[in-house]
């Protein structure tokens, strides 16, 4: 396994993994927002202070994780993991290492935010640590979207 932090130039790969894993969500109402971005988007949020890490094995790039640095945590979004390598523990793998990145970073803590309605994402972040910080509703396209932020605290000097 290899992880490569993502250059403006690796925006179609970004995307091309965003797509295949948010296919699912295609039918939720309404679908992820993610089915809405572009290549040319995910580049000009990677050259404007977005970042993104791409998972490789045996050179093949197979999850991806977007984020952004805030003040005190690491907030990361549109966590992917093709569909044929779902469920194989990539995704723990990429927040392990969105976790070291962030302690090198100086941060105290990983948070996202989560659909309340795809409780298996919820279930695979308390596995890991994770706890629900706050309740709310995001509306879009003229729906509410319930959702939870989560959040992990970073132990200093101790690796999870």
């Amino acid at each position: 396994m290899k992880y490569c932090l993502a250059q403006p130039e690796d925006a179609a790969i970004v995307h091309d993994l965003m797509l295949q894993a948010f296919s699912v969500y295609r039918d939720s109402v309404p679908p992820s927002s993610a089915l809405d971005e572009t290549i040319e988007s995910i580049m000009q949020s990677l050259k404007h202070g977005k970042e993104a890490v791409i998972l490789y094995v045996e050179n093949k790039p197979v999850a991806m994780a977007r984020f952004t640095l805030e003040e005190t945590s690491l907030y990361f979004y549109r966590l992917s993991v093709i569909p044929t390598f779902q469920g194989k523990g990539m995704a723990k793998q990429l927040i392990q290492w969105l976790e070291t990145y962030a302690k090198e970073c100086g941060k105290e803590s990983l948070s996202c935010k989560v659909r309340m309605s795809v409780s298996r994402n919820i279930a695979l972040y308390e596995s890991i640590g994770f706890y629900i910080e706050e309740r709310e509703i995001v509306h879009r396209d003229g729906v509410d979207i319930p959702v939870v932020n989560m959040k992990k605290e970073i132990l200093k000097g101790v690796m999870a």
